[in-house]
């Protein structure tokens, strides 16, 4: 796939969206100067306005009319560019033909999303079409997966690179500050309404391995049940279940079997919000754990999701720029490897974690793919950061202000 044979090399899809505003300021600031960018939407006269307000670099970029819900304008966007990364959600809704069209055109792929159904759906559609025309189809390019994905990929290395096994047991704890995303809380919605219609897809995203390539292959007594309850870790601090914990872990997971269990036949993962220590953290952490299963309850259930909508924040909606600012995200990752040694990594960065550290994430995610290509892993299909952008983003990521380490313990 040359440059010369597509018009641009980077596509933003659902540019006149919150994030896709927040992620096409982005790049408009970070991409190198001759990168070939175009803003993608329903509305050329919102995709104006959002030109409009983008830094200078921004002005000449070309702009594109294409709907989700038109297969043929999305696999002219496809063929029109080396890269696509879109920000329309939810995806169920929104996004497989977008992803047939680039699998099937042979061009990159890059998105946020954080729904295990879909992702299966993708990879059942589209993996073989996307490893024969060599695109790499991308997801969870965001929060939630890439802190989570590429600090057990930098794990497992450093323990092969010292000779210590492979991973055993890994335990992630998140802290953070931010709000709930919109199109996050659409998402959810969007799949507890799919399980509604069809129940059996309760089975599929409850499976540990439900985005495994090769279910039969995997271990099948090693996975810890996603955390449900308030707990104390043995150095005093209190958790929390963690609501990206359902969809992260199987990415994880994805990512060692897409790298033929690079990471250990015993690898075990989860992952705990962090809360504090102390009273005060014991009782927050019961607040979070009771919180978290309310509102996946009323979710469940058609006549108090209606509730939820007034409360909750409303698709392509976010918070000011100064609460943006304000917030951060660290990950604690824990392992011991199959030799019994131990390593603690770290992932962190400042911004709200879904909307100011996620555009960076999926900013850098999309310029590895356009401009990156050569020192990218060599696999194609539907893939995971970890095994599409490995070190290659951990590099772009550390530039961009952001915190990827290991350390011996």
């Amino acid at each position: 796939m040359t440059a010369s044979a597509r018009d641009s090399d980077l596509v933003v899809f659902g540019a006149t969206g919150f994030v896709g505003r927040l992620l096409a300021a982005y790049l408009a600031e970070h991409a190198p100067a001759g990168t070939r960018i175009a803003l993608a939407g329903r509305s050329r006269a919102r995709l104006e306005e959002a030109r409009a307000a983008l830094p200078a670099a921004a002005a000449g970029w070309p702009l594109i009319e294409a709907d989700a819900a038109d297969p043929a304008s999305m696999a002219a966007l496809a063929a029109g560019t080396r890269v696509v990364v879109t920000t329309v959600g939810p995806y169920a809704r929104y996004g497989m033909p977008l992803v047939e069209a680039c699998a099937a055109a042979g061009t990159h792929y890059a998105d946020l999303t954080g729904e295990v159904l879909f992702v299966r759906d993708a990879i059942d559609k589209v993996d073989e079409v996307a490893r024969r025309t060599g695109a790499r189809i991308v997801h969870a390019c965001g929060y939630d997966s890439i802190p989570s994905d590429l600090s057990v990929l930098l794990l497992a290395a450093r323990a092969a690179a010292d000779g210590a096994g492979g991973l055993r047991d890994v335990r992630l704890v998140a802290t953070l500050k931010g709000g709930f995303s919109g199109g996050t809380i659409d998402s959810m919605r969007a799949q507890v309404e799919a399980m509604e219609k069809d129940p059996a897809l309760r089975k599929v995203a409850g499976h540990p391995y439900a985005l495994s390539p090769d279910r039969a292959a995997e271990p099948s007594t090693r996975q810890p049940k996603d955390a449900g309850l308030p707990a104390r870790l043995p150095d005093g601090r209190w958790t929390a279940p963690f609501v990206m914990a359902s969809f992260n872990t199987r990415i994880v997971r994805r990512s060692n079997a897409l790298q033929d269990w690079a990471y250990g036949r015993e690898f075990s993962y989860g992952e705990v919000m962090g809360v504090g220590r102390g009273p005060a953290a014991a009782v927050g952490a019961v607040g979070v754990t009771a919180g978290l299963a309310a509102t996946l309850a009323a979710m469940s259930f058609s006549p108090t999701r209606g509730l939820l909508d007034r409360v909750l924040p409303a698709p392509g909606t976010g918070p000011s720029e100064e609460v943006r600012e304000k917030g951060w995200f660290r990950m604690d990752v824990e392992a011991t490897t199959e030799s019994g040694r131990r390593y603690t990594a770290v992932a962190s960065g400042k911004g709200d974690p879904g909307y100011a550290a996620t555009a960076v994430m999926l900013g850098e995610a999309a310029l590895a793919l356009a401009l990156d290509g050569d020192r990218l892993p060599d696999r194609a299909g539907s893939l995971t950061p970890a095994s599409a952008l490995g070190d290659v983003l951990v590099e772009r990521l550390r530039a961009a202000g952001h915190t990827y380490e290991v350390t011996p313990v």
